[in-house]
């Protein structure tokens, strides 16, 4: 009988390959799980409204809506209007409704995190009827745009720094 060995490189080689094929065992087992917060699985009853956004970076059909930090609904469309906008068609919860002074954000997870709309609620008593539309949004913050702002302040302070910095040196000088 022929009895097989194998070297170190393969060895890690194998490693990585049972760990690889576990993560992806690992992950479908979650989404299993999970898929139920993934969809409108509870089989309520919903409601559309829309939203209209400038930029929806990241934004994608099947991300959460809430509100307080409670998944109320999903986005379920995006389609731009005439006037190159987004519209982002929204599923809302039956039951929960929502003034008409509201608006919709669009926030992140985190740094790096998935999007999703997150509806701050105003003080009306009338509330965004079915097929309805918020007034008031806010577009997604671009990470790379919000770094440039960051290091283009930092740039300006230190040109207004080094100035004065000579300005002062010269003073001494006389």
């Amino acid at each position: 009988m022929i009895e097989e060995t194998y070297s170190r490189e393969e060895s890690k080689y194998l490693k990585v390959g049972i760990y690889a094929a576990a993560a992806i065992a690992l992950f479908t087992a979650y989404y299993v799980t999970h898929k139920d917060s993934m969809s409108h699985k509870d089989n309520g009853t919903y409601y559309t409204v829309d939203a209209r956004f400038n930029r929806t970076d990241g934004l994608l059909v099947g991300d959460r809506v809430r509100m307080a930090g409670m998944d109320i609904g999903r986005v379920v469309g995006a389609k731009l209007d005439d006037n190159f906008k987004a519209i982002m068609t929204l599923d809302i919860k039956d039951g929960i409704h929502i003034p008409d002074d509201s608006s919709a954000s669009i926030v992140s997870s985190g740094l790096m995190g998935a999007k999703y709309i997150e509806i701050e609620p105003g003080g009306s008593e009338d509330f965004i009827p079915k097929g309805g539309e918020f007034s008031y949004t806010q577009d997604a913050m671009v990470l790379e745009e919000l770094l440039d702002r960051i290091v283009s302040m930092g740039k300006a302070n230190r040109k207004k720094s080094c100035a004065e910095c000579a300005a002062k040196a010269k003073q001494e000088n006389k």
